[in-house]
């Protein structure tokens, strides 16, 4: 019997990072299922395909072969047989799979892999809808969020420290536009797990934030009869 940690929350949030580290530290598989939405945006975007037009989305989605390996210890996607982790951080991608995500066909295409990892393996997965839709049995549900100002100022330096030019406010406006395309979606929209503990980062250090989550594991895992140990 595998062992689940479900971790929501809006973009920017730091999911992805946190969760990181927390599976290392407890020896569990991390799943970042928003690098599958980002390889299906990227898909989209390299084949030329209008993301505003979901019936050329649905109809090319299939085409699209998206896998997860982990090859030293590193989570790779792989996208019609290429490593695509580099591009898949990338603005354009990543606005493009916000619109993409909210496609049903896209979901359950991807939804199924998620859980059949899961069901296979002690891990950590994040996303927008993991404990609401994806592993609603999940043992550990965490809805991580930060402010709208500090998820972009977080954005904003990474992506200058990548030597990109970018202009802060966009960024920002850009976050608010996704949080609202996230939360209002007809499909698994973004929202909190009656089950889940809220996690606001805005004023902590990515350590507190991983000790808090592995202290909601640990406390979790000592009321199951499972151990990942």
């Amino acid at each position: 019997m595998s062992f689940n940690i479900a971790v929501d929350g809006p973009a920017g949030a730091g999911k992805s990072t946190i969760a990181k580290q927390v599976a290392k530290r407890l020896g569990l598989i991390y799943v970042d299922t928003g690098a599958m939405y980002r390889a299906m945006a990227l898909y989209m975007v390299r084949m030329g395909i209008d993301i505003e037009d979901e019936e050329k989305v649905i109809e090319n989605c299939k085409n699209a072969d998206i896998t997860i390996k982990y090859e030293d210890g590193v989570q790779v996607v792989y996208l019609n047989g290429e490593n695509v982790n580099a591009h898949l951080r990338k603005e354009e991608v990543s606005n493009a799979a916000s619109k993409v995500s909210v496609i049903k066909e896209v979901r359950a295409q991807l939804v199924a892999l998620q859980k059949k990892l899961a069901a296979s393996s002690d891990c950590i997965m994040d996303g927008r809808d993991i404990g609401t839709c994806v592993l609603p049995d999940a043992d550990a549900k965490i809805f991580l969020t930060a402010s709208s100002a500090v998820r972009a100022k977080r954005r904003y330096d990474e992506l200058t420290a990548k030597g990109e030019v970018c202009d802060l406010a966009k960024i920002q406006a850009d976050i608010e536009d996704r949080d609202y395309r996230d939360m209002n979606r007809e499909n698994s929209p973004l929202k909190q797990a009656e089950d889940a503990v809220f996690v606001d980062s805005s004023y902590m250090t990515i350590e507190e934030v991983v000790d808090t989550i592995i202290q909601i594991a640990e406390k979790r895992e000592r009321g199951n009869s499972v151990s990942w140990k």
